[in-house]
């Protein structure tokens, strides 16, 4: 290291280095405000709806730089921004270039006429023969549905490390494949008091993924740009907390997109007030995905649509009663909202009744 300014030395000295700097509390920090401050010095944005996203476009070019920790993916229809923007890295930080991507972060990329494929095939294979599983019968489902899962089912691990590995690789690879995300998230509550039971059911997921290691989410070339959601709850579910399960999804066109499933954070008292409860959840992820997709510059020409299959959760959400209790409306709304409030005027009758008398005579 060169000797910092102030300190008294020999000619040409410098410092040996102790410790590493990735071994600094602040290193990444650093590194992070380093790298930020290069690109959009470049001209390039800072996405605020994801902070690892940077975006650079014109009316005819665009350039997307997506961030993970030292690892950078570079996509764009605009090659000499490409060209620019890797020559800028090398000359600040040494990069090294991979060319076209086809592996990062254990996630691979095939690309076909029909669109690009993203799977987790090398990942899954290793995480199969990590647990001897290799040689295993597949399953036809991620998780036996005719056995409930509760915290006192089974007898308890005397070492949890096993299964909370096994866990937090499943949980990675829910990152392209949505169809075992509700075992997951189930199997991963348990992290604190695992039994036999459910380890085995988690070597079940395992079992299940044997059957297709490299099923994975395409990106279809011929998906339109509309985005849908659909919203799910399943009510009180979970023996141990009689808290419910919510579920969405989303599709960009043909193209999931998004997808959670997760315990609701409250016992809800009601079939409908779980439904709900999902709902909000989705219209917060379908808010962020608008945000993401502006920054893409993916233009939405329509709405969102979002499903739900309680009708109840959906008059909850129109709520055209509370309106006028909670802003100004126009005559027509206030008058059809105002007559359901069951207020009524004893005097207009009479008057009715008076100006009738009047015209009679």
């Amino acid at each position: 290291m060169k000797l910092p300014p102030g300190l008294s030395a020999p000619p040409n000295s410098v410092c040996k280095l102790e410790r590493s700097l990735y071994g600094l509390k602040q290193a990444s920090q650093q590194w992070n405000h380093k790298l930020c401050s290069v690109l959009k010095a470049s001209g390039y944005t800072q996405s605020r709806a994801d902070h690892s996203l940077f975006t650079k476009g014109s009316s005819t070019a665009f350039t997307a730089l997506l961030v993970y920790v030292d690892d950078l993916v570079l996509a764009g229809n605009d090659m000499k921004e490409i060209e620019r923007v890797k020559a800028l890295l090398d000359a600040k930080f040494k990069i090294k270039d991979l060319g076209v991507l086809k592996y990062v972060l254990g996630f691979e990329v095939a690309r076909s006429s029909q669109g690009i494929l993203l799977y987790q095939r090398k990942y899954a294979i290793d995480f199969l023969d990590e647990f001897g599983l290799l040689n295993a019968k597949p399953t036809s489902t991620p998780m036996n549905y005719t056995a409930p899962m509760s915290k006192d089912a089974g007898s308890p691990l005397s070492d949890l490390t096993p299964y909370r590995r096994l866990i937090g690789s499943l949980l990675y690879l829910t990152n392209t494949r949505p169809d075992i995300s509700f075992a997951v998230n189930k199997l991963s509550q348990y992290l604190d008091c695992a039994t036999d039971i459910h380890f085995k059911a988690g070597l079940h997921i395992l079992k299940y993924i044997k059957g297709a290691p490299a099923r994975g989410i395409l990106f279809s070339t011929a998906s339109d740009l509309y985005l849908t959601g659909y919203s799910d709850s399943d009510w009180g579910t979970c023996p141990d907390t009689r808290r419910s399960v919510s579920g969405f999804c989303f599709f960009l066109g043909s193209s999931i997109v998004s997808w959670k499933s997760r315990k609701q954070l409250t016992v809800a008292c009601s079939f409908a007030e779980a439904e709900y409860r999902a709902l909000a959840l989705a219209t917060c992820e379908g808010r962020w995905l608008t945000y993401i997709l502006r920054d893409l510059q993916v233009p939405l020409h329509r709405p969102i649509t979002l499903f739900c299959d309680n009708q109840s959760a959906i008059h909850i959400a129109s709520n055209p009663v509370a309106d006028i209790l909670t802003k100004s409306l126009a005559s027509g709304p206030f008058a059809k909202i105002h007559c359901k409030l069951g207020m009524h005027d004893i005097h207009v009758p009479s008057l009715r009744e008076a100006d009738r008398r009047e015209s009679s005579s």
